[in-house]
């Protein structure tokens, strides 16, 4: 079964969110070729991106934090309090460096299973037809153009789209373009991994 993951995907396992341990399992399945996992090549750019705005806004409010312990540290009633600010800035210290770890190490592991959809000339021209048919925002229709144009140059028996942003994704008119292509959207990871589990296990 070919499995379509967005960016969600990719911050759930390395932010460790509410649906992380559903992405680790259907990371998994793809490891154990019972499905394969596919993803636009622009949901591992947004990660990135989020990744870096993180970590300005910490590094900025830890610098902030480390500038009042150091005005703190000088008020004699304080000072045997200092240490929880301190405790503070450490975290996000810490908070940074283990998320790009976790980047890292989780882009290895979906690079060596997945396959990537590469951003094409055809994927902007469809992804700007879908931000305006579907109102979508910019990086959605990007994504939607990536599924899209993928199912439609790749038959195949069953698919399903997996993401969070149901939102935007489950209307009508998606739903029922994926399903001419025999793709089912599912907006939740666990959901989508107790629907795959059913269909690889009984195959």
């Amino acid at each position: 079964m070919k499995v379509y993951v967005e960016t969600n995907f990719v911050l759930e396992l390395v932010f460790v969110q509410e649906q992380y341990q559903w992405c680790e399992n259907l990371l998994s399945l793809g490891e154990a070729k019972k499905i394969t996992l596919l993803l636009p090549a622009y949901c591992l750019v947004e990660p990135h991106e989020k990744l870096a705005r993180q970590r300005n806004v910490r590094e900025e409010l830890q610098r902030a934090l480390n500038a009042e312990v150091r005005q703190l540290s000088r008020t004699a009633p304080y000072t045997s309090r200092i240490h929880q600010i301190q405790d503070i800035a450490n975290l996000l210290s810490q908070s940074i460096l283990d998320e790009k770890q976790r980047f890292n190490q989780f882009l290895l592991r979906i690079l060596d299973i997945a396959e990537v959809i590469p951003l094409t000339a055809d994927i902007l021209r469809v992804g700007e037809q879908s931000e305006s048919l579907h109102r979508l925002r910019p990086q959605d229709a990007i994504v939607y153009a990536s599924v899209i144009n993928h199912l439609r140059q790749s038959i195949t028996s069953e698919s399903c789209f997996l993401n969070r942003n149901s939102h935007d994704f489950d209307t009508p008119n998606i739903l029922q373009e994926l399903t001419q292509y025999n793709c089912r959207m599912i907006p939740l990871f666990d959901q989508g991994y107790h629907f795959i589990y059913k269909r690889v296990t009984s195959d």
